[in-house]
C-alpha cells in the first residue's frame, strides 16, 4: 500500500477557518502536523502544551493531584511482579530514585519476607547516562541451558535484552551475560540488532530470539523492501555466532502485503520444535514447523488449521483456539472453542480433536496456561472469572506415577479463585517441570495480591495458594461499592458495565437523582476485554474526590469471545459507539449523573471511540479525553503502524471509505455544532499511532471554533504509544487529564 502525496507545508499565513466537514478529495489543511519532527509542527506542539501547563496545569489542585498519583507509582509498597529463571526471580523495578528503572534478581526465599534482597543485574539510569539515550526497557528473552548444563550446575547466562530510545516501539537488541552482568561486546561475538534508521533514529521494529548457545532466529529492518508496510519485519534470517547478520541465512520471506514475520525455538527437552509465524494480517496468520532450519534441506510444513485461529505446542499437544467455526473431516467445531490434539497425530493428517472449552452466550475464553502436567484456563462469565484445570491423558513421555496422568481422555477440576467482581490471572511459574502457578487477585476496591499455588488433577485435594505479597490500599474505600449493570444498545444488545464509587453516588436515591462527577471509560477493539482492576491512580485522582467511575464492555472488545469483537467489525464499528453512547444514557436513565457531569475517555483504538463520542454524541458529554488516539481515518492506513489495522477498520483507498467515513472524527467535525470541552494527549515518539491524528482534531477544533472553543492539548515528547517514558511524566500527563475533567465536570 502506498500513500498518495500529502501537502505538508505549513501556511506561511494562519488560514481562514476550513470548511468542515472537510472534505477528503480536497487539500488536508492540516497535513503540515503529519511531520512528527518538522519545526513547525513542534513549535505548534509547543504552543499547544504551554497552554495546557498555563490552564490545566495551573488549576487549582493540579500539583497534589500528581504528587498524589506520583506517590502511588513510586511506592516501594507496590508488588514487584516475578519471573522465575533458574534460582532466581527476576523483576524490572522503577521508582523516584531509578525513573529508567532496575532489571534485578532476589530468590523465592528472599520474595517471600517483607524485605528481599535485590540483586541489580542492569541499571538502565546508569546506561542512559553512559550512553547519552534515554533507554526504556522493553524486556528480556533468556535462553534455557539444555538438560545436561544444568545437571552439571552450568548457571542461566545468556539473554537478549531489548531497550527502546524515548519509548517508540522501535528497539535495539544485546546480549547480556547474566553472571558478568555486563553486555557482551559485538566485538566478543555479542549478538546486537542495532539500526541506525533514515530519520536519525535508533532502532527497527523487530526482534531476536534464541535458537541455541551460538545462534539466534533475526526479524528486523535488513533495508529497503525487507518490512512490511505497518513497518514490521517481512524477512527471518537464521544468525550464527561471529558472522555478520548479513550472512544469516533467510529461514522464510513474507510476501509484501504481510503485516509481520517471526521465528523460535522450543526447547523442551524431547520435544524440541522450530516455528515460523507468518501474521498476514490482525486475526489471520500461518504457523509452520521448520525441519533441518538453515540448510539446503530445510522443509517447512504448514499447521493445517483456519487462518484466523491460533495454535500453540506443549510437549506432544497441539492447542488450537478458533475465531470462526471450522469442519474438519466433518465435525464442525464452534468459534470460541479451544481444541487439542496429539502434534504428531495431527500432523500425519488425524481430526481427532478434544474440545476443551466451548463458550455458550455468556462464557468466553481469555487465557489458559500451561504447568508441567496441567492446562489451567481461564474463563469469563459476563466478564466474571472462573478458573479451571484441565489434565491430559497419560502418555508413555509422561510421569505416569501420577494418578492424576492416568486415563484415556482429558479430566477437570476446579481452581477455587476469586469470586465476586475479581480479576483473577494464572500463569506458570516453569511450564517444563512445574506444577506451580502465580496466581494475581485484582478488584476495583479490592488491592492486588500476589500468591503461588499448586496445581492439582482431578482427586487431588487443592491446595491453599501461599500468599506472598498484597499490595497496600492507596485510597480509602470505605462506603464505597463496586456493581456490574447492562444497558441496552439500539439493536436490543445487552451490553454489561462496571460501576465503581461511593455507595449513595452509584445507587442513588431514585425520587433525588445525582449530578455526580462520572468518567465513562472504553476500548472497544482487537478483541480485548477491560476486567476489574485496582487503580490507586483512579482511586486517589477520582474516586476518593467524589467522582464515580464506570467501564463499558462494549462490542469490539473480547468479554464475549471472537462473536463479541466482530459484532463491531469494519462496517459494524458503529455497534461499538452505539453501545458506548448506550451505557451513557442508562447512567442517566439511573440518575447516577447527567450529561453535563458524565466524562467519556479511551485511549489508542480508545481514543478512536472517544474522537467518534466527541464528534457523534457531543450532548451526551460534559467533557472527553482522548489519548494516543486513530482520529483521521482516510490517512490512517498510510501513518506508520497503521496497515496492519485495516483488519479492524476496513481500507479507506477502496470502496471501504463510504463506511470509514462514517466513524472518522476528523471528517465529521462540523465547525457550526457546539462540542464538549476536550483533551487531546499524545506522544512524539509514539511510532504505532501517529501522533499527527490527535494534532490534526485538535488543530481544526480550534481554528473552525474559534477563540472559545474549549480544546486543550499536551504532547509528551517521550513515551512511545504509551504516552510516558517514566513515572514522573506519567504522573504529569494523569495529572492533566483528572484536572481537566474534575475542573469540567464538578
Amino acid at each position: 500500500m502506498t500513500a498518495e502525496p500529502v501537502e505538508t507545508t505549513p501556511p506561511s499565513a494562519p488560514p481562514a477557518a476550513p470548511a468542515t466537514p472537510l472534505d477528503p478529495a480536497r487539500p488536508d489543511p492540516f497535513a503540515w502536523l503529519e511531520e512528527v519532527e518538522g519545526a513547525e509542527a513542534l513549535d505548534w506542539v509547543r504552543a499547544r502544551n504551554d497552554h495546557a501547563h498555563a490552564t490545566v496545569g495551573a488549576a487549582p489542585g493540579f500539583a497534589g493531584t500528581e504528587a498524589a498519583i506520583r506517590e502511588v507509582l513510586d511506592s516501594d509498597e507496590r508488588i514487584p511482579d516475578v519471573s522465575r529463571i533458574g534460582d532466581h526471580l527476576y523483576n524490572f523495578w522503577r521508582d523516584a530514585e531509578h525513573e529508567r528503572g532496575l532489571w534485578r534478581r532476589t530468590t523465592l526465599d528472599s520474595y517471600r519476607t517483607d524485605a528481599p534482597e535485590w540483586e541489580t543485574v542492569l541499571d538502565l539510569d546508569a546506561l542512559a547516562a553512559a550512553e547519552g539515550e534515554s533507554w526504556v526497557w522493553h524486556g528480556a528473552s533468556l535462553l534455557r541451558p539444555t538438560p545436561e548444563q544444568l545437571a552439571e550446575g552450568e548457571p542461566w547466562r545468556r539473554a537478549l535484552v531489548d531497550l527502546s530510545p524515548g519509548g517508540s516501539d522501535a528497539d535495539v537488541t544485546r546480549e547480556f551475560d547474566l553472571v558478568a552482568k555486563r553486555f557482551v561486546p559485538a566485538a566478543e561475538g555479542g549478538f546486537e540488532r542495532d539500526t541506525a534508521r533514515d530519520d536519525g533514529r535508533t532502532g527497527a521494529k523487530g526482534g531476536l530470539a534464541w535458537a541455541d548457545e551460538d545462534t539466534v532466529y533475526v526479524f528486523t529492518d535488513f533495508g529497503p523492501g525487507t518490512t512490511t508496510p505497518s513497518g514490521y519485519p517481512r524477512i527471518v534470517k537464521l544468525w550464527r555466532r561471529g558472522t555478520p547478520v548479513e550472512d544469516a541465512v533467510v529461514v522464510y520471506e513474507g510476501t509484501d502485503d504481510d503485516m509481520y514475520i517471526s521465528a523460535r525455538r522450543s526447547r523442551t527437552p524431547g520435544f524440541e520444535r522450530d516455528v515460523v509465524s507468518r501474521s498476514i494480517a490482525f486475526y489471520r496468520s500461518e504457523t509452520f514447523l521448520v525441519e533441518a532450519v538453515g540448510t539446503p534441506d530445510q522443509r517447512l510444513t504448514k499447521i493445517d488449521v483456519p487462518e484466523s485461529a491460533e495454535v500453540g505446542f506443549h510437549r506432544e499437544w497441539l492447542l488450537v483456539e478458533l475465531r470462526d467455526d471450522w469442519t474438519p473431516a466433518g465435525t464442525t467445531y464452534a468459534a470460541g472453542s479451544l481444541l487439542a490434539a496429539r502434534a504428531d497425530a495431527f500432523l500425519a493428517g488425524s481430526r481427532d480433536l478434544t474440545v476443551l472449552f466451548e463458550p455458550t452466550p455468556s462464557t468466553s475464553l481469555v487465557g489458559a496456561a500451561w504447568t508441567r502436567h496441567h492446562l489451567v484456563v481461564n474463563v469469563l462469565d459476563d466478564v466474571k472469572n472462573a478458573v479451571h484445570v484441565l489434565t491430559p491423558p497419560g502418555d508413555a513421555t509422561l510421569d505416569t506415577s501420577l494418578d492424576t496422568m492416568t486415563g484415556a481422555s482429558w479430566t477437570r477440576s476446579e481452581l477455587p479463585l476469586g469470586g465476586g467482581l475479581l480479576t483473577v490471572g494464572v500463569r506458570a511459574v516453569d511450564p517444563l517441570d512445574s506444577d506451580d502457578v502465580w496466581v494475581t487477585t485484582t478488584g476495583y476496591l479490592t488491592p492486588s495480591t500476589l500468591a503461588l499455588a499448586t496445581v492439582a488433577g482431578p482427586g487431588a485435594e487443592p491446595g491453599e495458594p501461599e500468599p506472598l505479597k498484597a499490595a497496600p490500599a492507596y485510597f480509602d474505600a470505605d462506603g464505597m461499592v463496586a456493581v456490574q449493570h447492562f444497558a441496552t444498545s439500539d439493536d436490543g444488545t445487552r451490553v454489561p458495565y462496571f460501576v465503581v464509587g461511593r455507595q449513595d453516588l452509584v445507587e442513588p436515591d431514585p425520587a433525588t437523582p445525582g449530578t455526580a462527577p462520572t468518567l465513562l471509560y472504553g476500548y472497544g477493539g482487537f478483541e480485548i476485554p477491560l476486567l476489574p482492576g485496582y487503580s490507586g491512580t483512579v482511586g486517589r485522582a477520582w474516586l476518593a474526590r467524589g467522582g464515580v467511575y464506570v467501564v463499558a464492555n462494549i462490542r469490539g472488545g473480547g468479554e464475549y469471545g471472537p462473536a463479541w469483537h466482530q459484532a463491531a467489525l469494519r462496517e459494524r464499528r458503529h455497534k461499538a459507539y452505539e453501545d458506548f453512547a448506550a451505557v451513557a444514557r442508562d447512567l442517566v436513565a439511573r440518575g447516577i449523573t447527567t450529561p453535563e457531569h458524565l466524562g467519556a475517555q479511551g485511549g489508542s483504538n480508545g481514543g478512536l471511540l472517544a474522537g467518534n463520542m466527541l464528534t457523534q454524541y457531543p450532548d451526551l458529554f460534559g467533557a472527553v479525553v482522548v489519548q494516543v488516539p486513530l482520529l483521521d481515518m482516510k490517512r490512517y492506513s498510510h501513518l506508520l503502524a497503521g496497515a496492519s489495522w485495516v483488519a479492524e477498520y476496513g481500507d479507506p483507498d477502496t470502496d471501504d471509505w463510504e463506511f470509514v467515513r462514517t466513524f472518522s472524527p476528523y471528517h465529521l467535525l462540523d465547525g457550526d455544532r457546539a462540542y464538549p470541552p476536550v483533551l487531546f494527549t499524545t506522544s512524539t515518539k509514539d511510532d504505532r499511532v501517529h501522533p499527527g491524528h490527535a494534532r490534526k482534531l485538535a488543530a481544526l477544533m480550534l481554528a473552525s471554533g474559534g477563540p472559545d472553543a474549549d480544546v486543550t492539548y499536551y504532547e509528551n515528547v517521550e513515551g512511545g504509544h504509551g504516552g510516558a517514558a517514566n513515572n514522573a511524566q506519567a504522573a504529569h500527563m494523569s495529572a492533566l487529564a483528572w484536572t481537566f475533567l474534575r475542573e469540567r465536570l464538578a
